[in-house]
């Protein structure tokens, strides 16, 4: 057995560590639903102006990025993706919610939505704040 250097990992090498993990925590954490969702903003071209990507696992709906044009923020658009997603969520029996975001993104945003703060990791980037949120539907 040796120890690799620090450098970038080849696919081979992610899959391995994949699979090892995976089985590693279906050994301890049972099977639960695991899937990768999106919606999108789109013009009538098929021109992106915005969405989310949310992966549903463990029981909870992770939202990775939303992002929104900003031509059309304040819009709306926003509270319907991530409405979007919940409910999709709701409709697979996911009632939690996570995300994480950053003070210069969209704090307010999210707490009007209904979601609140259980941690922050300051100087994350340097200079700001990173703030985990997280809202559970009874």
């Amino acid at each position: 057995m040796q120890l690799t250097p620090p450098q970038p990992p080849q696919d081979d090498e992610i899959e391995a560590l994949r699979i090892g993990l995976s089985g590693y925590n279906k050994d301890h954490a049972g099977t639960h639903l695991r899937e990768r969702i999106a919606s999108f903003i789109k013009d009538e071209e098929g021109k992106v102006h915005g969405g989310i990507i949310a992966d549903i696992k463990w029981g909870w709906l992770h939202v990775d990025w939303l992002w929104i044009d900003e031509r059309i923020r304040r819009d709306g658009w926003g509270g319907r993706l991530l409405g979007a997603m919940e409910q999709y969520a709701q409709s697979k029996g996911i009632t939690n919610y996570h995300l994480e975001t950053t003070s210069f993104q969209a704090l307010p945003f999210y707490q009007k939505q209904g979601y609140e703060v259980f941690g922050q990791l300051p100087d994350m980037p340097p200079g700001h704040v990173s703030y985990f949120l997280k809202k559970q539907d009874k």
